[in-house]
């Protein structure tokens, strides 16, 4: 999976498994743009990644934002010249609790980032790839995006609204030479997911990792660099003929 020469554009590169995708594509050569809300997070990645100027561009973007994704998408091509890979990876998990209780602004906030954010980076990356009659795009969807979980359901169905995405786009982008996938991870060892543990059981969030861990063929969490490597081979030329998949990256949780 070699990316020397290649450009990769990484949303929510501050998070678990964005960056961890960033140091992994970094590895194999990439020239790498990193988008997430906040710049000072972005300049701590950076610093370890260690990459000189010319393969590394910075952009502090909010994906709810339209103008503000057209932005990062002209500051990589007025940069770089072009787009190779985009890592469609910017995603929040919302307040946790039933539907019934769930508030207008939880729904906007969830659906605003999942949902639109998601929408806007396939919109405007892929009318550059379609141009350039090539590139790879890896969106982040989630076990949420195919099954139902108690307690998260606005986050599920931004997830299930990804993958209708992704679907509908590698139709779209086929004859472009352009492979549009999704990658479905299960729990994994990140914020997000302190986060949805910590809303699900506050007293014992210990015991909601516990439920998720034991919810895997293989009883534990996913590290951040596990699913990054599924990342790299969706992006990669050795997933030549892979467009429109839902890839499980769930430790066999759908398997249970």
């Amino acid at each position: 999976m070699d990316f020397e020469d290649k450009v990769v554009l990484i949303t929510g590169a501050a998070g678990g498994i964005g960056h961890a995708a960033t140091k992994a594509f970094a590895e194999q050569g990439a020239t790498l743009v990193l988008v997430d809300l906040s710049l000072s997070a972005l300049e701590k990645i950076a610093a370890d990644l260690g990459l000189p100027e010319n393969r590394l561009l910075l952009v502090a973007a909010d994906v709810r934002s339209e103008s503000e994704v057209e932005g990062y998408v002209a500051g990589a091509t007025t940069r770089f010249g072009r787009i190779d890979v985009f890592f469609n990876n910017a995603g929040v998990e919302g307040k946790t609790g039933a539907l019934v209780d769930t508030d207008a602004e939880t729904v906007d906030t969830i659906l605003d980032v999942n949902v639109k954010g998601s929408f806007f980076g396939i919109k405007h990356v892929l009318s550059t790839m379609i141009t350039q009659r090539s590139g790879a795009i890896v969106n982040t969807s989630s076990m949420a995006g195919l099954i139902g979980f108690p307690a998260l359901g606005v986050y599920t169905a931004s997830k299930h609204a990804v993958i209708g995405l992704t679907r509908v786009a590698a139709l779209e982008a086929a004859d472009s030479g352009v492979r549009v996938n999704a990658v479905c991870p299960g729990p994994v060892n990140t914020r997000m997911m302190r986060g949805i543990e910590n809303g699900l059981s506050a007293d014992n969030p210990e015991a909601a990792k516990s439920q998720f861990a034991d919810s895997t063929a293989i009883k534990r969490y996913a590290e951040p660099e596990e699913i990054a490597n599924v990342v790299l081979f969706l992006a990669s030329d050795k997933a030549s003929y892979v467009t429109g998949s839902i890839f499980t990256a769930d430790g066999g949780m759908t398997g249970m």
